[in-house]
């Protein structure tokens, strides 16, 4: 199923021009072919690399499938025009690199504010600013949960290879449906730009959930609270009869303005988080290896994931105990498992291409007697497998040391 309402057309056009089977691939053409099977059918962006082939390959096939495609003046405009089409029922989706979801990052709010079912994709490249606009980084990790202002949710979730980016992409649309809210696909240049295998599937393989709609009148009276139960109210359309206010400014559950009364805004804002809070289960999601009994473990995420593997593949041949933690949802932060698993542990290292962002809430998550340490590469290219295993290897003599030293 595709388009609700529509699926049967949807299907055969899906099958007529992405036949189930093996496909050779960008990072960033598989993103654009996860949007479409999760039924995305407008895409507004601006290019920029290293995000550009997302945008191309949507001008090119969504047409196809009956969807529309505009590129806007600038990343500001692009997203507006994506929380306007998610509102008129079309899934939306914009895509862009880190100096364009740093302009992005208002509207961002107003989508999260107003309960706006989209997909914003961040293929992260190296900055500060302009920086390397060629080379693919993981220096977004805090603008996806801090960047827009004020107490806010939000969910981001991260790839780990090319076909991984179809699968979570359609995730992606998948929960922002469900809950109402932007999603950041927080994806990087390297992945994004690697070419691999994937396998596309027939369209009736892939689970697509669609927002919850108004039957009446009645149920659309209320589309942001619960005043019926609903922590997820139903989402009236524009175009189909209904009179619905939509404000970013601090609203009733009717939608109408009112940024005068405290309970107002309490209310509204503790239920935008209580959305989030009460469906991790369905949110979080991560990969392990090897944890079960692993003496050093690491946590990785993206990009960074590969090469600790296959550290931790050659460790292990060596004899040294190490185990993997991949969160594929970074925010919320999977931080039960963490904990769980930081309570096994005497070392943890944290492989990414920063300087340090995702450390800082394996830190927060684990007690203090656990030595926690970065394994940083800045400059637009990728941890090795090597670099990866010395730390481990490091990592290991100096426990054994310790050992000794107690003994």
């Amino acid at each position: 199923m595709i388009i609700k309402g529509n699926e049967e057309e949807q299907i055969r056009l899906l099958r007529k021009h992405y036949p189930k089977g093996n496909y050779f691939m960008q990072g960033d053409e598989a993103i654009a072919f996860g949007a479409l099977f999760a039924g995305c059918r407008f895409y507004a962006g601006y290019p920029i690399t290293p995000a550009s082939e997302i945008a191309e390959t949507m001008a090119r096939e969504l047409p196809k499938v009956k969807g529309y495609y505009i590129q806007m003046e600038d990343e500001i405009g692009s997203i507006a025009a994506v929380v306007g089409a998610s509102w008129t029922g079309l899934k939306s989706m914009t895509a862009t690199s880190g100096p364009g979801f740093s302009l992005m990052q208002e509207n961002l709010g107003l989508g999260i504010m107003t309960e706006t079912p989209l997909v914003l994709v961040d293929v992260q490249r190296s900055g500060p600013s302009t920086g390397q606009a060629t080379k693919g980084a993981q220096g977004d990790f805090f603008q996806a949960r801090w960047g827009t202002h004020g107490d806010h949710p939000i969910i981001a979730i991260s790839p780990l290879s090319v076909e991984d980016s179809f699968w979570e992409t359609i995730r992606a649309f998948n929960l922002s449906e469900k809950l109402r809210i932007p999603v950041v696909l927080l994806a990087d240049g390297v992945i994004g730009h690697t070419r691999e295998q994937i396998r596309i599937p027939d369209p009736e393989e892939v689970e697509i959930l669609y927002r919850k709609l108004p039957k009446n009148e009645e149920e659309a009276r209320f589309p942001f609270g619960d005043v019926h139960g609903d922590l997820i109210p139903p989402m009236p359309l524009f175009g189909k009869g209904y009179f619905t206010h939509v404000t970013g400014s601090t609203h009733k559950e009717s939608g109408m303005r009112d940024v005068y009364t405290p309970e107002v805004h309490d209310r509204l804002v503790r239920r935008l988080h209580r959305k989030i809070e009460e469906h991790k289960d369905e949110i979080l999601k991560w990969e392990e290896h090897y944890t079960d009994d692993a003496e050093i473990l690491v946590v990785s995420w993206g990009v960074s994931s590969r090469p600790s593997l296959g550290a931790v593949l050659k460790a292990r041949k060596e004899g040294i105990k190490a185990g993997l933690f991949v969160p594929k949802t970074v925010h919320p932060f999977p931080e039960k498992r963490m904990r769980e698993l930081g309570k096994r542990v005497n070392t943890i290292l944290v492989p990414e291409m920063n300087l340090g962002q995702v450390i800082l809430e394996v830190q927060r998550h684990v007690n203090d007697d656990v030595f926690v340490k970065g394994v940083n590469k800045i400059g637009g290219v990728p941890l090795t497998v090597e670099e990866v295993f010395r730390e481990i290897k490091a990592a290991s003599s100096a426990e054994r040391s310790r050992h000794r030293s107690a003994d």
